[in-house]
């Protein structure tokens, strides 16, 4: 039996308005993303690829339309309680890191479990295991200027995953590396989609990037099309 998907956007419109004139950016979205899924939003730039991605991410609103993650309708929770309901289950990549300069490694990963109630010690212990996990537990002292883009970037993947979220979304997280790094930021990916169950929405302009993911969509003047899907065998 199909799984009930964790996120269904159903009717999706977004434009924006210069003065008297409306730009349409997502015009009648309507898709399903299983639990577990990889999906790559692909799409010239100005398709609206990274609105849709803030859409399903509660950090921007549509015109009209709904998204329900896990049987929740986000648009209807107040700011207050999107805020909260954000800091538990998305965590969000960047293409170019948004680590704090002043902070240490650590630091940086523990900022999103600042908004929880752990004390000190557990936080500390959350953000060294995530950055363990990235393959950097020897780098926790070390500010952003002290790593290399590629070091940065699992630093914000460190931080993405701290809280445990169930969705990761990524906006362009190979778009600022050279390609070794880009593909180890990818395998890092794959790896927290298929050994922790990681639901990855991700945008991006790389091929590559897309060929990492289970399914790709691409966006063309605001519409959504499938563009590749992958063979059974790459779920496992």
């Amino acid at each position: 039996m199909t799984p009930a998907p964790l996120i269904a956007v159903r009717h999706l419109c977004k434009a924006y308005r210069r003065g008297d004139q409306v730009i349409p950016v997502l015009t009648d979205i309507t898709f399903d993303i299983a639990p577990g899924e990889f999906l790559a939003l692909i799409g010239p730039s100005g398709s609206g690829k990274s609105t849709l991605l803030n859409c399903i991410a509660g950090i921007d609103s549509a015109d009209s339309g709904s998204i329900e993650i896990g049987g929740l309708d986000i648009a209807s929770l107040s700011d207050s309680d999107l805020a909260t309901w954000r800091s538990r289950h998305v965590g969000f990549i960047f293409q170019f890191y948004n680590l704090i300069p002043v902070l240490t490694a650590l630091e940086n990963v523990e900022l999103p479990l600042l908004l929880t109630r752990l004390p000190a010690r557990q936080r500390q212990d959350h953000a060294r295991a995530a950055l363990a996990a990235v393959n950097l537990a020897d780098r926790l002292d070390h500010k952003p200027s002290q790593l290399s883009g590629g070091q940065q970037q699992r630093v914000a993947i460190a931080r993405a995953i701290v809280t445990d979220p169930d969705i990761i979304v990524a906006d362009e997280p190979t778009g600022d590396l050279d390609r070794q790094s880009a593909g180890e930021v990818l395998g890092l990916l794959g790896r927290l989609n298929s050994e922790l169950g990681k639901t990855i929405v991700m945008v991006t302009h790389d091929p590559h990037a897309a060929a990492a993911a289970h399914l790709t969509r691409q966006l063309i003047k605001g519409e959504l099309h499938v563009a590749r899907q992958a063979h059974p065998e790459k779920r496992l």
